[in-house]
């Protein structure tokens, strides 16, 4: 009733899939002792031992995963597929087996996201401000119920302050491929209807897009409709951020041209992971972690050690053990892996700071509180002729006393949720109904970009895959369910020649739940272009697009039905 303009739109997206480019691989040896060694590119190896030991009636410890080097995963190489099949033909054979699924086979049988059906509406005061909002959420699972439909409720709305909000969601069993995860899971979806209602409430109040944003953004202490409340979070400065770039400041160029913006939200996960760290002679030190590493992680991780350790992260040798071979470590997602695993190096890089000073001190002959360790040199705090560099204390560890390593397991609860705002402009061919992506720019929110290149890379790669999902990508299913275009080359995705550089902009309010202020940053870049194109194309040729992909086809559907 407070409400001086009401907005009430319906949107559907096609089914997607991950796009991974190495195929799922599993090879398997079954022993003579009953053991069972299963090497496969997964990105989680403790949650594939378990699944395995589910699968094959084995306890665990008599399973153990090598996590491989991983060509793309995206969420599609959580599941087990092949591994069992492989391990059972082990045993059947008495011989190593190795399975690698083909192309087609991964389109059709290993978990795209969902198709969507949702309905979003929103009011709001002449001002500008949100009065309420009220969405409608079915999400495809396939043949067996699993959707992320709750992720999607929990994202849809999170931007924005809204005092009155409902949100309903079905996860909907349907005759096709059982679904997973796909980077944000269900958030993306979510976002390409509400920012598109968001952009209309905006054009219809003659409010500029990131202004209306700013006055209903969410912030610390806002409650999300799923009730939590935010902590500090950088909402609010990535749209000031945005609002500030030289792209937003910047007029189009010519006719059929638009641009939108979009917003977007990910809450992030923390969970268990571990960490082990031995300490070198030459004064280097051997860090093992639990997470398959997807996006430089094993970087980020000994970083976070070495900072610990006041020592360059050349120094620190990384790497992603095995399931005999370091702690329970939760699987590589959720925007969790720096966050989570990198806590763990830190505690472990602690545990190795307090013991080596220790070490300083029993060999000064001094207590232990009297030394600190600043920039990788040990100094008495009282005494400066007693100093040493962390190299010189390492050479020294074997005769003073015995090798010193560490070992942390931890489950971190205080993962910090991350927001992106997304500026694209769009020129539109009226003749084709082709759209090109002119200029990108991607702002978010990284708590402390540890690696801001890594960082950089995440957003652009979040960024294309979403462009593909937007312009391109979905199944093609015959009138009997069959999938009909199952390759690469039938299913569309984007390519470097057909995108512009896509520009970042890396905006750090710490995270109050990590040492360093670590936030995900892996996920939320995919939540936005979508929604931000859609925006984008209405501002090039007036039509709302509701339905996903915007393909050529799409579009000039829209056109013709514009001119009718």
């Amino acid at each position: 009733a407070a409400a001086d303009l009401v907005v009430e739109r319906e949107f559907k997206t096609a089914t997607v899939h991950q796009g991974y480019i190495e195929p799922h691989n599993a090879t398997a040896l079954w022993n003579v002792d009953g053991q069972v060694t299963i090497w496969t590119s997964t990105q989680g190896a403790f949650t594939a031992r378990e699944a395995l030991a589910t699968v094959l009636d084995l306890p665990v410890s008599q399973i153990k995963v090598v996590p491989m080097e991983i060509g793309g995963g995206f969420g599609g190489k959580i599941p087990i597929y092949l591994e069992p099949m492989a391990a059972l033909l082990s045993l059947k054979t008495g011989q190593p087996v190795k399975l690698i699924m083909p192309r087609s086979d991964i389109f059709q049988s290993t978990g795209p996201t969902s198709g969507t059906y949702i309905k979003v509406k929103m009011g709001a005061t002449k001002e500008g401000k949100i009065t309420a909002a009220e969405a409608y959420l079915a999400y495809e699972a396939g043949a067996f119920p699993g959707s992320m439909v709750s992720a999607g409720a929990q994202c849809i709305f999170a931007p924005y302050k809204v005092d009155n909000a409902l949100v309903d969601g079905y996860d909907v069993v349907v005759n096709k491929p059982k679904t997973a995860a796909y980077r944000a899971p269900a958030a993306p979806n979510a976002a390409f209807a509400a920012e598109q209602v968001v952009d209309e409430i905006c054009s219809k109040l003659g409010i500029d897009a990131l202004e209306f944003r700013l006055v209903n953004g969410a912030e610390e202490g806002t409650r999300r409709v799923d009730g939590p409340i935010f902590p500090k979070v950088g909402n609010i400065e990535c749209l000031e951020a945005a609002k500030d770039t030289e792209h937003y400041k910047s007029n189009l160029s010519g006719p059929n041209q638009g641009r939108g913006v979009a917003s977007g939200f990910w809450f992030n996960i923390g969970l268990q992971s571990s960490c082990s760290i031995g300490v070198n002679a030459d004064g280097t030190i051997t860090l093992v972690e639990g997470s398959t590493d997807i996006g430089g992680t094993r970087t980020s991780i000994a970083m976070q050690a070495a900072e610990v350790l006041g020592i360059p992260a050349e120094d620190v040798h990384p790497s992603v053990g095995d399931t005999d071979s370091v702690g329970y470590t939760f699987l590589t997602g959720g925007s969790r892996t720096t966050f989570a695993t990198g806590w763990a190096s830190y505690e472990a890089a602690q545990e190795i700071k307090s013991k080596m000073i220790d070490r300083a001190a029993k060999i000064w002959e001094v207590e232990a509180e009297d030394v600190d360790l600043a920039d990788g040199l040990f100094l008495h705090k009282s005494d400066t002729d007693l100093k040493m560099t962390f190299k010189e204390l390492s050479s020294r560890l074997n005769n003073t006393g015995g090798p010193i390593s560490s070992q942390v397991s931890v489950d971190p609860r205080g993962a910090g949720g991350a927001f992106s705002t997304h500026i694209v402009d769009v020129e539109v061919d009226p003749e084709t109904g082709k759209v090109d992506i002119l200029r990108y720019t991607a702002v978010q929110d990284a708590g402390k970009a540890i690696h801001p290149s890594y960082v950089e890379g995440q957003i652009q790669g979040g960024v294309v895959q979403g462009i593909g999902w937007a312009l391109n990508e979905e199944y093609f299913f015959n009138e009997e369910g069959g999938m009909v275009n199952s390759s690469f080359l039938d299913y569309r995705m984007p390519t470097s020649l057909d995108l512009p550089m896509i520009d970042t902009v890396i905006v750090e309010v710490a995270n109050p739940g990590h040492p360093y202020g670590v936030r995900g940053v892996g996920e939320v870049p995919i939540v936005p272009p979508m929604a931000a194109i859609a925006n984008a194309i209405h501002d090039a040729i007036g039509t709302r697009m509701e339905e996903l992909p915007m393909s050529p086809g799409a579009v000039l559907e829209a056109l013709w039905d514009k001119k009718s």
